[in-house]
Order: structure tokens, then sequence, then C-alpha cells
């Protein structure tokens, strides 16, 4: 009897075992169902962009570009100072990440009519990126973008690479530099810096990269997809950036004399209705630097987005972070005295401090205006032929500054 009752128990037993097994085996994943939903959780991680999206009514305005914004992302960058940034334009470095990002960007010839960005970083820069390291490449300092910094607070922060420097030959058999400074004191910017007190302690503005850690710039050889010289693969953290930047005292405020970065800071006039013209004349623009047709630069007005696109060499423009094609509420075309080759190292000059002759692009249509900046930490001024104030549409603003004498042509 115990053992025709041990084997009911155990038929049972087992019956249950077999059951369980062919049931729960539909229910519970199995390993390969377990990879395949781990790479997928792996892959949606990496597609989160990182950018942040703000809701409620936009009525904070922007001292930069005018635009309005939420006051959750106000009270972000009142804690802030603006962020220059450097940003090469080699053709080894497009597409560029940030620039889409930027309030505020200035374009100059760097050497052999190969142009560099200046992006200012404050508002647009709230949202966030999708990559980390959301700027870049950057490249080394120049004086006339030093001069155009000097617009933007005490002690402007001012990411970049190095820069032009007081160098000297180097000895053939130490490889060390020897003998007398060979550069021009006007273009040695990392000396003019020193000379500002941004890289002082307490009013340390100057972002170096080579005195940030990884965590702050790093080379990424192959962001882009294809494996770039390392000349063209530093990128830096906005973010990080000003966090270094609130670690050396300099946040909303100058700590160490309790002043506020803007307590001198002029606002642009953004009173522009942004509607298409009804008379367009200016619907193409297009550019260049000493000739080079393949830093050549095309600015097509679309009337849909009621804003400017831009073309580089005949190609697309795009912002890396963003897939989309680079883009402008406002151009302005800044004539300025150009020196060449200065030393040599063949460095040259450009007149961002004085008066001239430039013009203003929106809405379709050009308008000649006029350019004025007394000295080198007062704002850039633009008016009109009568002597007013020009108005701009609130939004990115693009600044190209062309030597004298540098034609521009303009399509309907």
């Amino acid at each position: 009897m115990q053992k025709k009752n041990l084997a009911i128990y155990f038929g049972t037993f087992i019956s249950v075992l077999i059951i369980s097994y062919f049931g729960f085996g539909k229910l519970l994943p199995t390993s390969t169902d377990i990879t395949k939903k781990t790479a997928e959780t792996i892959s949606s991680v990496k597609k989160q962009t990182g950018v942040l999206n703000f809701e409620g009514p936009k009525t904070a305005v922007c001292p930069i570009n005018g635009e309005l914004f939420t006051t959750e992302e106000q009270k972000i960058w009142e804690t802030r100072r603006p962020l220059l940034v450097m940003i090469e334009n080699h053709s080894d470095s497009r597409p560029q990440s940030g620039l889409n990002n930027a309030d505020i960007v200035y374009e100059a010839n760097s050497e052999g009519g190969i142009t560099r960005f200046m992006g200012v970083f404050y508002c647009n820069a709230v949202k966030g990126a999708t990559n980390k390291y959301d700027v870049g490449p950057v490249r080394s300092a120049r004086t006339y973008f030093l001069d155009l910094a000097s617009e933007y607070s005490d002690y402007p922060l001012y990411a970049h690479v190095g820069g032009s420097n007081c160098s000297a030959p180097k000895d053939p058999v130490t490889g060390r530099q020897s003998g007398p400074c060979t550069t021009n004191k006007k273009a040695q910017a990392l000396e003019q810096i020193a000379d500002y007190g941004w890289n002082t302690k307490g009013t340390w503005g100057d972002l170096s990269q080579f005195s940030l850690s990884y965590k702050a710039c790093r080379r990424e050889e192959d962001r882009t997809g294809d494996v770039k010289a390392t000349e063209h693969t530093m990128y830096c953290s906005s973010t990080e950036l000003w966090n270094v930047a609130a670690d050396r005292g300099l946040t909303n405020q100058t700590l160490i004399n309790k002043t506020l970065w803007n307590k001198n800071f002029r606002s642009w006039s953004f009173k522009q209705v942004d509607q298409p013209s009804s008379t367009v004349d200016a619907r193409v623009i297009s550019f260049d630097w000493w000739g080079d047709k393949a830093y050549g630069v095309t600015w097509t007005y679309d009337a849909t987005q009621k804003q400017y696109l831009r073309q580089n060499g005949g190609v697309t423009a795009i912002d890396f972070n963003t897939k989309e094609q680079i883009n402008a509420k406002n151009i302005i075309i800044e004539w300025v005295k150009e020196t060449r080759a200065i030393d040599e190292h063949v460095h040259n000059l450009y007149a961002v401090v004085g008066t001239g002759d430039a013009v203003l692009l929106q809405n379709g249509t050009k308008t000649d205006i006029t350019w004025s900046k007394p000295n080198r930490t007062a704002r850039t001024i633009y008016k009109d032929k009568s002597g007013k104030e020009i108005n701009l549409i609130p939004g990115r603003t693009w600044v190209e500054i062309l030597p004298l004498g540098n034609k521009v042509s303009y399509e309907l």
C-alpha cells in the first residue's frame, strides 16, 4: 500500500513538473528574450537626447537674443554668465556641434581664408544638447575675437585651445624655443588674456582647454563617423565649462567684488516684427574670404521657416547635435580693416574696434547700416543711415566680419 501511494505521489510530482515546465516556459523570458530586451534598453538609453522641454508661458526675455523663454529657463541662465567658445570651420571640422544652440555667432577669417566662429552661449543653451560634449571642434584664440568677447561681461568665459602667443625660433638641437619673440605683439592672444586679468585668481574666466580636465573637454576622433586629424577633434561640455567657472567664483556674479556680470552690459534692441517682407531684395546672399570658394558662404531666406539657412562651400551646413541646417533670424555683415601677415607666423588682424559700414539682413531684405565700437569693452552698436539704432528679430544673430572691399552678392 505504501509503495502504491509513493508511486502515486511520485507520478503526481512528475506531472506537475512537466506542466510547470511547459506552462511557465511560455510565460517566462528565455535567455534570448532577455538579451534582446537588454539590447533594446541600452539602445533606448543611447537615444535619449538630453534636451530639456520646458512647459509654461514664455514671458522671460533673453538679454542676448531677445527671444522669449519660460521663467524656469530664466532661473537657470541667470545663475551664469555668457560662455564664448571658439569653434573652427576647416572643412575637416564639419559638421560642427552646437552652433544652433548659440544665441549669437561671430565669423571671421582665421588664416588663409579659412574662417573661425565664436559662439555666444547663454539662453538657448539651457535646453541642453544631444551630446554631453556639445560644442566643437574647439580651436585656438585670436586677438580680434577677444575684443568681441570683452562685450559680454567684466570677465567673460572664453573657451579655446591655446592661441597665438609670443613664439620664438626653435633650437635645432634641443627643440626648445630660443631667441627673441617673433610674434607681433598685436597678435599675442594669450598674453592679452593675461593682461586683461582673465586668468587671475578670482577673475579666471579664461577656459583654455590646457587648464581643464577630461570631464570638461576631450578628443573625439571618430565623432562624426569619419576619423579626423587630432587638431579637429576637441569637443567641450558647456555644462562642465559653466561648472568650472562657478568653482572659480564666476557665476552671474564676479564673487571677488560682488559685481553682476551684466552691470555694464548693453542689450541690442529686438523689436522687429518677424514676418517675411512683401518686397524681398535679398533672398540669397553669397560671399567668401580671399576668393576661396571652398569656404564661401551662402545664406538663403526661407519664408516658410522665417529664417536664413546656411551653406558652406556649396554644401548644406548642419549642426551635428540636432542634424538641422544652421540657421539665423538676423545676419549682420560688418566690414572692417584687414591687416595681413603682420609677422613671420602670418598672423592677420581685423579692426573690430572703431567704426564702419555694415548690412542688416532680415525678412528677406537688406538694409545699409553702420557699426561702432569705441573701445575693447564697449558693445558694438548698429545704426541705420539716419542714426537710429536698428531693431533685430528675436532669435539667433550671425555677425559676419568681412575685410573692407569684400564683395557680397544679393539675389532676389
